[in-house]
């Protein structure tokens, strides 16, 4: 099934959205885990089928331009003896991309409540 352009899958919806909380919350990075638990806390855990779905839509999400990503510290890790994460963030076009997708879904005010640019 091909999807129109400039319209987001329901798993990226969820991503951004979760995005733009955990920022309000104070947190302007996340790492993949970190997303899947707050889509899941949030959503019907269907969207994350398995950790592989969530991984290429964030790789599709920043080629796409909605996100950004960088490598974190490897000190970082190896002091918390983990492997490293990959951060993301989500970037200017992809809050645009969201609140475009809020204003052509009226009927939930959940997505658009609190997606102002900050």
């Amino acid at each position: 099934m091909r999807r129109k352009p400039g319209t987001l899958l329901p798993l990226e919806i969820e991503i951004l959205s979760a995005a733009v909380d955990l920022r309000r919350s104070g947190t302007d990075e996340f790492y993949g885990y970190l997303i899947a638990r707050e889509v899941k806390g949030n959503t019907d855990a269907k969207l994350l089928t398995a950790h592989g779905t969530l991984y290429k839509a964030l790789d599709r999400m920043q080629k796409a331009g909605l996100l950004e990503s960088r490598w974190e510290d490897p000190a970082i890790a190896a002091v918390e003896e983990r492997p490293r994460r990959r951060l993301y963030h989500i970037t200017a076009v992809g809050q645009a991309a969201l609140l475009r997708q809020a204003e052509r879904a009226p009927a939930n005010g959940s997505l658009r409540e609190g997606l102002q640019p900050s």
